[in-house]
């Protein structure tokens, strides 16, 4: 695989597992040395361990995005180890509980917003600064098809995605001509742990949500890593502002 990273440095939160994972290798493998944050590491370091295996440096970064010395840290620690921040893929997030809008509890509410709007905007808060050093950078955030359309069950976590699109939007305006490109993915049904929890692995369960995919099956982590590569790269350069949907045709029905 063509080395286009090579030099450059990339970061990603949520990493561990799922989408996250997927896109740390992906980088790698195209050279990138890589930043994998998260709250939790997995504990037989799988991540680490297949991009070591495409022969790219990688670092580990305990990291809650809630918190905004957490956040500081994370991007101190990254620059201290490889002196400068290239790419951000701003991918944290929970699905919180299911419950109708008038059930939703403030605790939920409170959580939901907290990992995923204000952790991806402390995330900018921190990465753009570093970029402008460079005169140049892409992020892209994590939403969600429930970031384009609305979802029963899910208030909290359907409000912060549509937010994280206009986020991006916004911060995209502010810094395209400062070499700083940002836009969002918007996954669809894709196979990941986040599923296997709202499905409870029930094989019924699991076909109401294929049923959803105008394909007829769940996405795969991997297909979602190659958008963001994708947008991050100079092939995606006059692209900024886009919420790209990743979801088999999902919001098109």
């Amino acid at each position: 695989m063509e080395k286009i990273f090579k030099n450059k440095v990339a970061l990603v939160t949520g990493g561990s597992f799922g989408i996250g994972r997927a896109t740390a290798v992906a980088f790698a493998e195209r050279g990138a040395k890589v930043v994998v944050a998260d709250w939790m590491e997995d504990k037989e370091n799988e991540t680490m361990k297949l991009i070591e295996s495409t022969g790219s440096e990688a670092i580990f970064v305990h990291c809650d995005v809630s918190g905004s010395n957490e956040v500081k840290s994370m991007i101190e620690k990254t620059i201290a180890r490889f002196g400068r921040l290239d790419y951000a893929f701003n991918n944290a997030g929970i699905e919180g509980l299911m419950a109708n809008t008038h059930q939703c509890t403030e605790e939920n509410w409170d959580k939901t917003m907290g990992v995923n709007l204000k952790g991806i905007w402390l995330c900018m808060k921190s990465e753009i600064p570093q970029m402008l050093k460079n005169n140049k950078g892409a992020i892209v955030n994590c939403a969600s098809v429930a970031g384009l359309v609305g979802f029963p069950g899910l208030p909290a976590y359907v409000a912060t995605k549509h937010a994280v699109v206009g986020l991006t939007k916004t911060a995209a305006l502010e810094y395209a001509r400062q070499g700083i490109r940002v836009n969002a993915v918007c996954p669809g049904v894709i196979h990941t742990a986040m599923i296997d929890r709202l499905t409870g692995k029930d094989k019924e369960v699991e076909k109401q949500y294929t049923d959803m995919e105008p394909m007829g099956r769940m996405g795969n982590p991997e297909e979602v890593a190659e958008a963001v590569v994708w947008l991050c790269s100079d092939a995606a350069s006059f692209i900024t502002g886009v919420a790209m949907p990743v979801d088999g045709g999902f919001i098109t029905g």
